[in-house]
């Protein structure tokens, strides 16, 4: 079939690292004939319902040189066999909107993962919230007032905006920082901007494990990303060193409890945010890791999920 991936601009993936360009070589491999599309091309037509020009390529090993571009043209989203939403935040208005029209396709016919309604109501900060007996202690609120108490009650604490992505505007804030006030001043934009309080949890310097879930099922490694010397952040985009791991028995236990809920939702690939023992995010919009994961383990997540796409496909038209 033909497989549609709203994806970044084609430049600035790094195919060495990028899980949706394993995944777009993974579906070639598989047979599908593979199209990017970027989020600024979708648009809402009077004559032909949602449409976007599709950029034809042909995945190439490389990864320099990693794609030759085959044919381009304006197609209805509804006339592929499947379309994959992976634009990275910020889910700013724009991605709403994204979300809207993707959302008008599926009405028009279009096959859309992870769904666009789930995407909308999921964010990745805040979702943690259903799942309370997993989750760290958490705050979300933009009132001073509150953010420091519940700083001066876990007295370790780490802040960050609710649409943030790689590690950005993470800040560690302990209960005796002489910078607290502006830290708090800054992230809420002086009350004007709703952010994350999480306790902070002490070992993060094992690595904050990113867990894959894929159509309802578990990816038995996680990428568990370490901290660089002097940081508290693990995210790969902030300096951390990615190391496969086998899961834990509450990583199990975490991961097989969410995954079928949020597999029913809509959402065939989620990434989950599990630092020691506690659930700090669940990821839906453009979750990544294979890459590091095939490499360390041989298991290949990226076909794991083009083979779950399949099955969901096949559902869908029956």
């Amino acid at each position: 079939m033909r497989i549609a991936f709203v994806v970044d601009p084609l430049g600035s993936l790094r195919a060495y690292k990028d899980s949706s360009v394993a995944m777009m070589r993974a579906a070639q491999a598989r047979g599908h004939a593979v199209w990017a599309v970027q989020q600024e091309a979708i648009h809402l037509s009077p004559l032909h319902g949602v449409c976007a020009e599709a950029v034809h390529l042909e995945m190439l090993a490389d990864d320099h040189d990693w794609f030759v571009e085959i044919d381009r043209h304006v197609v209805a989203l509804r006339d592929f066999g499947a379309v994959v939403m992976r634009k990275d935040p910020p889910f700013d208005i724009e991605y709403v909107t994204t979300t809207w029209l993707l959302e008008r396709a599926e009405g028009e016919g279009a096959r859309v993962f992870n769904r666009p309604r789930a995407l909308r109501d999921h964010s990745e900060k805040l979702s943690v919230a259903e799942f309370a007996r997993f989750a760290v202690p958490t705050l979300v609120a933009r009132e001073a007032a509150l953010i420091h108490a519940f700083i001066d009650l876990e007295r370790d604490t780490i802040l960050k905006p609710l649409d943030g992505m790689g590690g950005s505007q993470i800040f560690r804030v302990r209960d005796d920082d002489a910078n607290r006030n502006v830290i708090v001043e800054t992230l809420t934009r002086d009350g004007a901007r709703t952010i994350m309080a999480q306790r902070y949890i002490p070992e993060i310097v094992d690595g904050d494990k990113r867990i894959l879930l894929v159509g309802g099922q578990v990816v038995p490694w996680c990428l568990a990303r370490i901290p660089k010397a002097g940081e508290t952040r693990g995210n790969l985009a902030a300096g951390g060193t990615g190391v496969a791991r086998e899961l834990t028995a509450r990583d199990h236990e975490i991961a097989s409890a969410l995954a079928p809920v949020l597999a029913a939702r809509g959402l065939l690939l989620v990434g989950l945010d599990v630092i020691g023992d506690w659930l700090t995010e669940i990821n839906v919009t453009s979750p990544t890791c294979m890459v590091e994961i095939a490499e360390q383990t041989g298991f290949d997540a990226a076909e794991m999920f083009v083979a779950a796409l399949e099955r969901a496909c096949a559902v869908a038209a029956v």
